[in-house]
């Protein structure tokens, strides 16, 4: 069942299972706030299990590009398409949130996006790789972010 997420309420819906519940789905709700003021587009989420294309894409990118794999269990995903640039958001049990932007064109947007939920601790496999700036967000307290550009090529279908 899909669910589209509220930035206004922030909900736990789907997010249960996560040590850091509230706080994640503070930062699903200031990404849906995101993607809403600037693309008038609504996140839509559905369980993980019923997303596999999405999430074999995902992980393939991380793979391929930084030779990672994500440990915790992925919770929810959303995949979608607004003008020519390919979106995926993966929200994982642990607190993380990864969102990978990936234009059509060659010479657009392509990167992918590590956000760590408050409270949560820095996972092994993105510690040594990454570093990661504070923001705060009256959805989701302080959040730790950092990010990748992909140099490969990964057509989406």
């Amino acid at each position: 069942m899909s669910y589209i997420v509220k930035f206004d309420q922030p909900s736990t819906y789907g997010l249960e299972s996560s040590p850091v519940a509230d706080t994640l789905a503070g930062l699903r709700a200031n990404e849906a706030r995101y993607l809403k003021n600037k693309y008038g587009h609504e996140l839509e989420v559905t369980q993980a299990t019923k997303a596999k294309d999405t999430l074999i894409w995902v992980n393939t990118i991380f793979k391929n590009e930084k030779d990672i794999a994500i440990l915790s269990r992925p919770l929810q995903a959303s995949s979608f398409d607004i003008e020519s640039i390919h979106f995926a958001y993966v929200f994982y049990e642990n607190g993380l949130a990864a969102n990978v932007m990936y234009s059509a064109d060659d010479k657009g947007k392509r990167a992918v996006g590590l956000k760590l939920s408050e409270g949560m601790e820095t996972p092994p496999e993105l510690a040594a790789k990454f570093k990661f700036a504070r923001q705060r967000s009256r959805l989701a307290g302080t959040i730790r972010g950092s990010y990748f550009i992909i140099k490969g090529e990964y057509p989406w279908r």
